[in-house]
């Protein structure tokens, strides 16, 4: 190979360093968790602790594959605050904190109601700190004093190429993405960053996510052994490093991606942006894609909501492996129709704001936080297949739900691309689901580093997306259908138990 790409994929469970050749094929790949660091009781991510695994895993193979280029790829709702030295001034917030109802309201009574801001500024109104207009305005009243010695707001992808390469930046698919900062109509930062007097903070230059940043810093190639004309990219948001191989493969408007992982996030690439007045206040919302092109979006935590009822799954029923699908199976619990999982574990984080979660079963009640603790457990909990039944339906009907709130059209392609592809469940249960649409699996095992590799080498060679397709070769597997009769019966009546608990909840 003529050279490799390095890729620092930054999830918010896991963290990733994967090398790629010339020819965009997977050399290696390293993951590592981080557990949260706590401040004044607040999660934090622990950036010291991640930088340090990040240059050492460089450092391992800086030997081994000859690196030209380190692309960066990460989760959205975070940024970092640094100062004059270039060091974080300001806790690095969770998005998963919860601030309290009082500031939700502050916060909009201070820069606009949530519909308008929704219109203009694409940006669908979460709870906890999903916004990231919400996240810096909370660290700017809880950290008064770090806030005061800020530098530089960095988009958290930019915030890893400055401490590569010593240089600001920003680029638009992290500053479109449910941010409040930025105006889709007006294509420039919203009246809330202005508002909120951050403009002054922000990298005023907006790139492309393929351009390069610059070159590694003496520091870093000293510690790496990169060679120091190694480049960084600018970086891109995860969902869209995700999206950017099927823009080489397939036309926009053909299909719809849903990335699967703590978030199912379903995109369906578009020609314009438009708000319909019905989508407002409902969990819609545009990202931009790598192109600058607008993507409809829809998001709710699928992989989350799994791994918490897996776990609780285990628990009681000591049910440790994920059943087979088995259509019959799927046919009879729909048929009985008395097992429901309602979401959502964060309240507002996906498609049903105000939703408690919980279980209802037998017409009885039982809510999550009261499971948790070993209060009252339903029966199905105890019964460890018909539980992964019930949970598996609870995911696919949420993706339904989503993929009709971004427009899905009669006889567009849905992928399944993240975690999900490996749950065989959930991947025949939802193309069963779908009988006007074709769905399919792809091999890329990780679209998203793979997708940043793309902009490392978009970056040293100068060439644009369209002349990636030689390679970028992705074999399809559609998926089978099968006759699962009762599902359209039992989402009504999921749907009216939503609706039910959260009237109560008000």
């Amino acid at each position: 190979m003529d050279y490799a790409i390095a890729v620092i994929d930054i999830g918010m469970t896991n963290k990733k360093v994967s090398f790629f050749d010339d020819r965009l094929n997977l050399l290696e790949a390293a993951h590592r968790t981080f557990p949260p660091v706590r401040v004044d009781g607040i999660e934090t991510h622990d950036l010291a602790g991640m930088e340090e695994w990040f240059l050492e895993e460089l450092s391992r193979y800086a030997d081994r594959f000859p690196v030209k280029a380190v692309a960066v790829t990460a989760h959205g709702a975070t940024a970092v605050c640094v100062d004059e030295q270039g060091e974080p001034c300001v806790p690095c917030v969770y998005y998963t904190h919860e601030p309290g109802p009082a500031f939700h309201r502050e916060f909009f009574e201070r820069f606009g109601d949530p519909l308008d801001l929704q219109r203009r500024t694409g940006t669908a109104e979460f709870k906890a700190l999903i916004n990231l207009g919400k996240g810096l305005y909370f660290v700017k009243q809880r950290f008064p004093e770090g806030w005061a010695r800020t530098k530089w707001i960095l988009s958290y992808p930019q915030y890893w190429g400055y401490r590569l390469t010593g240089r600001i930046g920003a680029e638009w698919t992290y500053l479109g993405c449910h941010t409040y900062l930025w105006d889709f109509l007006a294509g420039e930062y919203s009246e809330v960053a202005r508002s909120m007097g951050i403009l002054p903070l922000l990298p005023r230059e907006i790139r492309r996510p393929w351009d390069s940043l610059g070159t590694v810093s003496e520091v870093v190639s000293d510690r790496t052994g990169l060679a120091p004309n190694t480049i960084v990219t600018l970086g891109i948001h995860d969902s869209n490093a995700s999206l950017l191989p099927y823009f080489v493969t397939e036309r926009v408007g053909d299909f719809v991606l849903n990335s699967t992982g703590t978030w199912c996030v379903l995109m369906n690439p578009t020609d314009r942006y438009r708000m319909e007045e019905e989508e407002l206040g409902k969990v819609v919302f545009y990202n931009i894609s790598a192109m600058d092109t607008p993507i409809k979006t829809a998001i709710f935590r699928g992989g989350a909501e799994y791994e918490a009822y897996r776990e609780l799954i285990s628990r009681y029923a000591a049910l440790d492996e994920d059943p087979d699908f088995i259509p019959m199976d799927y046919v009879d619990f729909l048929r009985r129709s008395d097992t429901f999982i309602l979401p959502e574990l964060i309240p507002g984080s996906g498609q049903f704001p105000g939703s408690p979660p919980g279980i209802v079963e037998g017409g009885r009640w039982f809510p999550y936080e009261e499971i948790v603790r070993g209060g009252r457990v339903p029966p199905v909990l105890r019964e460890g297949k018909r539980a992964y039944t019930a949970l598996t339906v609870s995911l696919v009907l949420q993706t339904l739900v989503a993929l009709r709130r971004i427009g899905l059209r009669k006889g567009q392609k849905v992928f399944i691309e993240g975690g999900f592809r490996r749950n065989q469940a959930y991947c025949l249960l939802l193309s069963s689901a779908l009988p006007d649409h074709p769905v399919y699996l792809s091999d890329l095992t990780e679209a998203t580093s793979f997708g940043a590799a793309m902009t490392g080498r978009m970056a040293l060679t100068g060439s644009g997306i369209e002349e990636l397709s030689g390679d970028t070769s992705i074999r399809y597997t559609e998926l089978e259908k099968h006759d699962v009769p009762g599902l359209k019966e039992y989402e009504q009546a999921w749907l009216d138990l939503i609706a039910q608990h959260t009237e109560k909840e008000r």
